[in-house]
């Protein structure tokens, strides 16, 4: 029941007999209403609509049948003046599917005259005014979900769509009506992700836990886009899922900013290798695995021959082009868990991982990729030259380099060392005639 004496309940009753009037209020006197509460009388639809924009009622108490409206009408007329003000329909014994029909206009309840005590009308008024706080309430929070910047859907358990906010329309290009009944999966679901990620997902949720994570998805339009998403389960009373709320918002922009920030800080601008400080990290890791698995690395630091004299004659933007094309037939030349990386100006690294448990097999799988590399680096280049005001000239140009050897084991933690000992050997491959081959040997 409400607080009587803590709340000031403004009634308007709109009844246009008098002695119907006079029961109401004093029903209404014997619940306790009338000393904090402000009760009202008028008795056509006129002067209702007029008290009612003027002194704004808690409840409205409204009889089906005035002199200047009658039947559902007074509902509707009353509700376009004050459309969240819970109005309780006074029907007659002859008129209760009138008043039945009134509620589905939006009236909150109807009490039949002549058949109601102080006790259930006090009951009606009370749960009408709740009824319409919780409304108030659900207004309140539906505004909210839709103002969301976040994207929001809810599901049945059996995953079909049964509400969402305009930024999910947004976000996937699809209108509601398109939406409600189908399953998210069906329209939005990309192939990025196995079926081992869903069965995990849905694992999750089945058990009543939250699922959050990351994913790609996809618009109507086809396109793609990553999205932070949070998928919570809804329990009913007898604590079984009833519905499933996901919150999502888009990230594409964000993982995009990320790729670029990682692709500027490990990786060359103008060959797209690994960079010296991801060729670190990578060595780092290659040697704690050889540790810890007993196997042989290889590590070759390699010098183009002669590539001064090609940036002198022909310009820096004719070297580039070689660089980048000796970039892509490094990459030819290893396996997926290898790595090339440019080291600076025209020296490229290659790192091959975990070769064998026995060194001179190692050793020999490090020979043949390495010869592999020469051969490939010094086939003819076919290269183009741009002049100004000319046109594009494609130039022949030939070119070898120097590879120097390194094998790298469990038992060697310092990869300065390594590195070291790479770049000495190639500088000894330099000095034995260019387009040669050298080991480091130990000492």
């Amino acid at each position: 029941m409400i607080n009587k004496v803590a709340h000031d309940i403004k009634i308007l009753a709109v009844e246009d007999d008098a002695g119907d009037f006079g029961l109401i209020k004093a029903h209404l006197r014997l619940a306790g209403y009338g000393l904090h509460q402000t009760l009202s009388w008028v008795s056509t639809l006129a002067e209702a609509k007029k008290h009612a924009e003027q002194n704004k009622p808690s409840i409205i108490l409204l009889d089906l049948s005035l002199p200047d409206s009658s039947g559902v009408a007074t509902v509707i007329a009353m509700r376009a003046i004050l459309p969240n003000t819970p109005i309780i329909v006074l029907s007659g014994n002859d008129d209760k599917q009138a008043a039945v029909t009134a509620l589905e206009e939006g009236a909150q309840d109807y009490i039949v005259k002549g058949e109601f005590d102080q006790h259930s009308l006090d009951k009606t008024i009370s749960h009408a005014l709740i009824r319409s706080k919780l409304e108030d309430r659900l207004r309140l929070f539906e505004a909210a979900l839709n103002a969301a910047a976040n994207a929001i859907v809810i599901t049945d358990k059996n995953r079909h769509i049964q509400w969402v906010n305009p930024a999910f329309t947004q976000l996937t290009g699809y209108e509601l009506d398109e939406l409600i009944g189908q399953k998210p999966g069906e329209l939005i679901q990309s192939d990025r992700h196995d079926q081992a990620f869903y069965e995990n997902l849905w694992g999750t949720l089945l058990s009543g836990n939250t699922w959050r994570g990351e994913l790609t998805n996809q618009r109507k339009n086809g396109e793609l886009y990553e999205e932070d998403l949070t998928i919570s389960s809804v329990m009913d009373a007898e604590h079984e899922i009833s519905n499933f709320v996901a919150i999502k918002s888009d990230i594409s922009e964000r993982k995009k900013m990320e790729r670029q920030i990682r692709q500027l800080a490990f990786y060359d601008t103008l060959t797209h290798l690994p960079n010296r400080r991801l060729l670190n990290d990578r060595l780092s890791q290659a040697m704690s695995t050889n540790k810890r698995r007993g196997f042989f690395g290889a590590l070759m630091f390699l010098d183009l021959d002669n590539f001064k004299s090609l940036n002198d004659s022909q310009g820096h933007g004719v070297g580039d082009l070689l660089l980048i094309e000796a970039a892509k037939r490094l990459k030819s030349c290893i396996r997926e868990m290898d790595t090339v990386a440019r080291f600076g100006g025209d020296e490229f690294v290659v790192m091959l991982n975990e070769l064998d448990q026995d060194k001179v097999a190692s050793t020999s799988q490090a020979q043949l990729v390495a010869e592999k590399i020469l051969n490939r680096l010094s086939a003819p280049y076919l290269l183009t030259v741009n002049h100004d005001k000319q046109p594009d000239l494609m130039v022949e140009h030939h070119c070898t380099a120097s590879i120097g050897v390194v094998m790298f084991a469990h038992d060697q933690e310092n990869q300065a060392d390594v590195l070291k000992w790479a770049d000495d050997a190639m500088y000894q491959a330099k000095d034995a005639g260019r387009n040669q081959i050298c080991f480091h040997q130990e000492l």
